[in-house]
């Protein structure tokens, strides 16, 4: 599981950026962005979030594939 620093740095995508993509209000929505996946049951809002790694890799992979064909 890779937390959002980590997937920073593999995608250069900033922290909002991250989120503006799961979020399908935003105009930047990716719906092929990996989902977060809460690391801990919290009654609050906020909580530790962690990423699959073979899912932002696949995503980084299919990013290069389309720029590629395009």
């Amino acid at each position: 599981m890779l937390r959002i620093k980590q997937v920073q740095a593999l995608t250069g995508l900033s922290r909002s950026a991250i989120y503006d993509r799961i979020n399908p209000k935003s105009k930047r929505y990716d719906p092929a962005f990996p989902k977060g996946i809460k690391l801990y049951a919290s009654t609050q809002s906020s909580g530790a979030v962690g990423w699959n790694e073979q899912a932002i890799q696949a995503w980084i992979e299919q990013r290069i594939h389309a720029c590629l064909d395009a």
